[in-house]
């Protein structure tokens, strides 16, 4: 009896690791294009992730379409069209702090440098190349992209979110030296523009920016272009600089696109107004110790535009609910991307465009 019970078990246990493998192969097969297209993903420490797409992610399908103002109907599309309606895709996230800082090398080099500051995420650094559009390098909050797929291999659900990514960026640069960065402003409501233009949300609107402009001009004349949303209802400012040296930042006062010349962006309002100055007392203080920095040396290296980041990194604030998760210094001229990766400022992890 005790060898017949085994000898049930010992079927019943094949047939369920059949049926894993044949579910895994039916979900590698359905998505093999999504798969193939994300080469190389590549951990480089837990929590911190990178890989290359080289497929299109059909942006150009996206606003012909009409765009999106929500974040749900950003997932609609992805789920429609990389998905094939099957995977719950829901973008999503919770407040968070940044800081922004832009200066210049000694040889002429454009730099700029963004905290991100959150709570523990899986951060995922993303190059694309689309063929009508610049190439790019940005930053994923992978805590933005939630998908019932924890049955499958860490690896294989970053592959399988790869045609996801390109809609969710945070920060970024192109080719051309454009740097994009959403930083948070804690103020309700978010802004939600209505004037007939095709609808974007932040996120995507970063990846217009990154693909379609090669300078601040171009970036200020494409936010013109479109009805902007706020994603999941909060509200946003986007520090845009470019390799001319350029740097604004693009505020949304009463729905109304307001641009401030600025070298440096945390998470309070800089727009002369109404709203100048409504953001938390800790954006203030990182503000004030990153212009200090600006008006105490004309010219910075990319290790001085870290130890900066590293002044405003959330572990001086003791902050028992958030960490800068992620800090990237960009040098606009020579393509350089150097991340560090929870406020450990010893090691770095570089790229290249």
């Amino acid at each position: 009896m005790e060898k017949k019970r085994k000898s049930v078990l010992k079927r019943i246990m094949i047939g369920m690791l059949i049926t894993l493998i044949v579910a895994i192969l039916c979900v590698v097969g359905m998505f093999w294009k999504t798969i193939h297209n994300a080469v190389g993903v590549t951990k480089q420490e837990d929590g911190l992730y990178s890989l290359e797409y080289k497929g299109d992610y059909k942006l150009d399908q996206f606003l012909e379409s009409g765009g999106a103002s929500t974040d749900m109907a950003v997932a609609d599309f992805v789920i429609n069209d990389l998905f094939h309606g099957i995977i719950d895709l829901n973008l999503q996230g919770r407040t968070f702090g940044c800081s922004t800082i832009s200066g210049v090398s000694d040889t002429g080099d454009a730099l700029f440098g963004r905290n991100f500051d959150w709570g523990h995420c899986t951060a995922l650094i993303v190059k694309t190349k689309p063929e009508n559009g610049y190439a790019s390098i940005s930053t994923v909050n992978m805590d933005f992209l939630n998908v019932g797929l924890s049955f499958l291999p860490e690896n294989l659900r970053l592959r399988l979110l790869a045609g996801a990514t390109p809609y969710a960026p945070l920060d970024g640069m192109n080719e051309k030296g454009l740097t994009v960065a959403v930083n948070m402003i804690e103020d309700r409501p978010g802004f939600s523009q209505d004037s007939g233009k095709t609808d974007l949300t932040t996120t995507t609107i970063v990846r217009v920016l990154l693909d379609r402009a090669a300078n601040v001009e171009e970036a200020i004349a494409l936010l013109q272009a479109y009805d902007l949303h706020a994603s999941m209802g909060m509200m946003v400012h986007f520090a845009i600089s470019d390799a001319d040296g350029n740097s604004v930042v693009a505020e949304y006062v009463n729905n109304e696109l307001v641009i401030t010349e600025t070298p440096v962006v945390t998470n309070y309002y800089l727009s002369e107004g109404e709203k100048h100055g409504v953001g938390t007392d800790e954006s203030h203080t990182r503000y004030d110790i990153l212009i200090g920095l600006l008006e105490e040396k004309d010219t910075f290296t990319m290790e001085d535009i870290r130890d900066a980041l590293s002044q405003v990194s959330k572990h001086n604030f003791n902050s028992p609910f958030a960490s800068t998760e992620w800090s990237v210094v960009y040098n606009k001229d020579t393509g350089e991307v150097w991340y560090y990766h929870r406020e450990n400022y010893e090691q770095v992890y570089r790229f290249t465009l």
